[in-house]
This record gives structure tokens, sequence and C-alpha cells, in this order.
């Protein structure tokens, strides 16, 4: 869907759509959709900013950060955004944003994709770490075995061989105390 600022300067645009996993690009290989993103907004014109707010909700499929096995996360997100021409921008070596400036984005030509915004508001919503569960043991850093699952091999104490002389100088030292 395009918001042509053309149609956007007649009326309010009530958006109500749904985006079956697999048809937006996320320009990502972190998380993949799996249920219907379903987006409800309303975009508009003022003052030759398209003005878009609204939510969305899916659900994504990422990696355990601890044992790298699925996690199914759930990702709801209310937005209010704006976005003017890049020709507002001024064509100076150095220019200084106010504050309330930071939360602009930017169109060239007659308007943007809805399918831009979401693929991006969806990115912004991911979490930067997904656990399994609260008690998830991840892998062994030695053998790579799934410890939610089995118990390894591996000895269990092992100390980091640039800590090596450390360790040789706090056994000396229960043994002189």
């Amino acid at each position: 869907m395009f918001l042509d600022v053309h149609e956007l300067a007649i009326h309010r645009l009530p958006i109500r759509k749904s985006y079956s996993p697999g048809s937006l690009d996320f320009r990502t290989t972190e998380f993949k959709q799996v249920e219907t993103l379903a987006v409800r907004a309303t975009a508009e014109l003022v003052d030759g900013q398209i003005h878009i707010f609204g939510n969305l909700h899916t659900r994504l499929e990422l990696n355990c950060a601890r044992c790298l096995e699925p996690v199914i996360e759930e990702v709801s997100r209310d937005f209010d955004l704006v976005y003017r021409p890049v020709t507002w921008v001024p064509r100076e070596e150095d220019v200084q944003l106010r504050l309330e400036e930071t939360e602009i984005g930017f169109f060239e030509g007659d308007g943007l994709f809805l399918a831009d915004i979401l693929a991006e508001q969806v990115n912004l919503a991911v979490p930067m770490k997904a656990i399994c569960r609260s008690d998830c043991r991840g892998l062994c850093p030695h053998c790579g075995a799934n410890l939610n699952y089995e118990q390894c091999s591996c000895e269990a104490r092992t100390v980091d061989p640039r800590l090596a002389s450390l360790e040789r100088f706090k056994l000396e030292w229960f043994k002189k105390h």
C-alpha cells in the first residue's frame, strides 16, 4: 500500500490491513514472521508531512540467546510517526537537529510505502535477546551440548589459560594460611 501525499491532502486514510507471513521484507534473518501481521492505523497529511499513527500485532520466531532453540515472541506496538519530504533537509554541510526533530523520518517523491514503515516498526519491537524459558541452561561452551536436554562429559571446572597464573597464586596462598 502506497501512502500518496496527493490522496492524503484530500482526506485522512484509515488503514486496516493484514500481512501474511513472508509478505513483508524485514531485511534480516534474525527472526521470521509466523502469524499474520495485523495493522490498524490512520494516515493524514499535516503541514506537508505524512503523519501515521496506530498499532500492529504479530508473532515472530527467534532463536533463544542461550540454547539456540526456536522461541515464539508476541509483538505488539503502538506507533505515532511523522515523515517529512526530503526537500525539507537543508543542503548545508553541518545541520544541527533540535531534540524534537530526531523522531522525524523522511520520504522522497509523492509518498512512501506502508510495508517499509511496518518492517521498521517490527524490527524496533523485536527484543534484543529472546530466552526460551527463565531457567534455560544454554549450550556447553566446550562441546556445544544443549544443557537443557543432556549432560555433557566436559570437565566441570576449567580455568581460563589467561588466569592460570592467578589460580596457582591462589592455591599457594591457601596452603600458607
